[in-house]
């Protein structure tokens, strides 16, 4: 493989433990990167203010994308790029998530809406972006047209796979549907992938795809994948995620992504 000038990771079952931890040897994998030159940053389903807790830790100087890269947001925040949902999307996805049982969630801005506080993953959610929702009587026209990514949380797994599908040929040309977790299915802005911050950075940096490196575990991780030279998926990985990378890493409870940076990046 060729040199890495650039490595890129998805967040949430790959960066961080199951409990959301940023554990020291990746934060020593990650500074090894910084001491010989080269590139870091993120990508996640997150918001961008639900990743602000990991730039200081990880030093991160890049830009970085939440909404997986709806949003590409510089260190402080200070937007780049952000496409949100048609209002005539946003408000299907939503009818089909009430048809299905689904509570879901709007992200507008740098606000969480909730309509059901008690809903399914919403003390999860609040404990991983470490902001509470705003809890809201019924989602208006105004959210609806200012929602950058809406998800739809459940614990019945195979329900959220029935309902991505469905929504990825409902909503086809006007907004694009994936699991980000087994138990999220997010609908973000049709053309938003996480190929499109790699795309970004490459071009800024100006560093050739070969020496990319990426890191992911679930399907919305995939166009990155694509996008880079070299993709590693996490040992807890989805088995396509898996078939689609060149290599694989220990799972993320395991520092998988500092095993990967250590094998495939500072040779150690």
């Amino acid at each position: 493989m060729s040199k890495i000038s650039l490595v890129v990771s998805d967040v949430d079952g790959t960066l961080v433990t199951h409990d959301k931890v940023l554990t020291p040897r990746t934060i020593a994998a990650v500074e090894q990167l910084h001491a010989r030159g080269i590139g870091f940053s993120i990508c996640s389903s997150r918001p961008p203010f639900g990743m602000r807790m990991l730039i200081e830790p990880l030093r991160i100087a890049l830009p970085f994308g939440g909404y997986n890269a709806g949003s590409i947001v510089e260190p402080d925040l200070t937007i780049l790029e952000q496409k949100l949902i048609p209002r005539d999307a946003a408000r299907e996805a939503v009818a089909v998530f009430r048809e299905h049982h689904i509570d879901c969630w709007l992200f507008v801005g740098n606000e969480w809406l909730i309509v059901n506080p008690k809903g399914a993953h919403v003390a999860h959610e609040t404990r991983t972006v470490q902001t509470p929702p705003t809890v809201v009587p019924a989602f208006t026209d105004a959210h609806l047209a200012g929602a950058g990514k809406i998800v739809g949380p459940s614990d019945d797994h195979d329900l959220i796979a029935r309902v991505t599908a469905f929504l990825k040929e409902t909503l086809a040309g006007r907004a694009n549907a994936a699991r980000s977790q087994p138990y999220y299915c997010d609908v973000i802005p049709s053309g938003i992938n996480k190929g499109r911050l790699v795309a970004l950075l490459a071009e800024r940096l100006r560093v050739p795809r070969e020496e990319i490196l990426v890191l992911g575990d679930m399907e919305n991780d995939l166009e990155m994948f694509r996008v880079a030279g070299f993709a590693v998926a996490m040992g807890n990985a989805a088995d396509a995620v898996k078939r689609a990378a060149q290599a694989v890493t220990l799972s993320n409870d395991e520092d998988g992504v500092a095993a990967a940076i250590e094998r495939y990046v500072l040779d150690v």
